[in-house]
């Protein structure tokens, strides 16, 4: 088994992925909208909740597994959807896939992804689609198409992206220096840059409908906050919502998902299976965010900065120190799976400390 990495960790990864990410790459991982607020109260808010354990229990087994749009994974967090996975590291999307396989966790590639669907799919387990939806809609659709003829088993549509929100660290000409000529492999041609206009600024709940009827595949919604949102997804025939503020790159001043989750959670009644990401840094995080109603807990910029400090062997050692670590937060807790962690919050439980 992979060893776990030490205390601090995050710090380190942090680091070694800044000396090693070229300056443009890194000033785009590590931008925010506005004022950055959001972006670091995401994390905080993580920190912020309370758990109230349970004791007189055996924890000396844990079942960990969730079963998720047909497949079963391991573990109840993933790896969310985050583009120039090349930049970071040339196997990219590849070394995301085999560490997510061998770790057991779900995956989400990105359609701006920098290698071809049916070589991600190659490279590891069951995978999901994430799509940004084209203001003129036939021009997703070869991406779409080869994402299903490559197995993707779900495509999780990103609704809180009408434009690409102003990043003010970041320049038009910031990648100037950097071969880009892989991004966005899937789109053979078509709509392979990003700018204003391009993405669907009238997405609707009709587009829920029209993405299942496109791919076949089970629809994610990705970006919803508002829990009269996350039902509207539900009743247009979403199979599962996704809690999210885009890692505060959109909105500033945008609430956190650790705030909303709760309600979301509590709105949707368990329909559907319930995500979250946003500032998740670790194990802790996670059981937070499972005690909050998710079912299963994200992680975006920190496997890509840590396939960028180290490569494959580093991103497995992150994944498997973030499962010891949620192991034993669960034991410590009394959590023996988790649906015993439901009733752990002090903010949504029993108790209103």
């Amino acid at each position: 088994m992979t060893k776990a990495l030490p205390g601090g960790w995050q710090d380190d990864v942090l680091a070694r992925a800044e000396e090693r990410l070229p300056r443009s790459v890194w000033r785009y991982v590590m931008a925010t909208a506005g004022e950055g607020l959001t972006d670091r109260e995401n994390a905080a808010a993580w920190r912020r909740v309370r758990l109230v354990p349970r004791v007189l229990r055996d924890v000396r087994s844990l079942e960990l597994g969730v079963h998720l749009h047909g497949d079963d994974y391991r573990l109840p967090f993933g790896i969310a959807p985050t583009s120039l996975q090349r930049a970071a590291d040339p196997e990219g999307e590849l070394a995301m896939a085999r560490a997510a396989a061998a770790a057991g966790v779900p995956h989400v590639v990105s359609s701006n992804a920098g290698h071809r669907f049916a070589d991600i799919a190659a490279a590891g387990g069951p995978w999901w689609l994430q799509a940004y939806v084209t203001a003129d809609r036939d021009d997703c659709l070869p991406m779409l198409e080869a994402a299903v003829a490559a197995g993707a088993r779900a495509v999780v549509l990103t609704a809180d992206l009408p434009f690409p929100g102003t990043k003010h660290d970041v320049g038009d000409d910031d990648f100037a220096d950097v071969d880009l000529s892989w991004h966005r492999a899937n789109y053979d041609g078509r709509a392979r840059r990003t700018q204003r206009g391009e993405w669907a600024a009238d997405l609707s709940a009709a587009d829920i409908a029209w993405l299942g009827e496109q791919t076949g595949l089970p629809v994610v919604v990705k970006g919803v906050l508002h829990p009269v949102d996350a039902e509207l997804c539900v009743d247009a025939g979403a199979s599962a919502v996704w809690v999210s503020n885009h890692g505060g790159r959109q909105l500033d001043r945008a609430a956190t998902t650790a705030a909303l989750l709760p309600a979301v959670a509590r709105c949707i009644s368990g329909r559907v299976p319930l995500y979250v990401d946003g500032g998740v840094r670790g194990g802790a995080d996670v059981l937070s965010a499972l005690s909050l109603g998710a079912d299963a807990v994200f992680l975006g910029r920190l496997p890509l900065l840590g396939l960028a400090a180290g490569g494959e062997e580093l991103l497995r050692r992150i994944l498997q120190t973030i499962e010891s670590e949620l192991s034993e937060y669960m034991r410590l807790a009394g959590a023996r799976n988790t649906a015993e962690t439901r009733d752990l919050s002090a903010e949504i439980g029993q108790f209103r400390l």
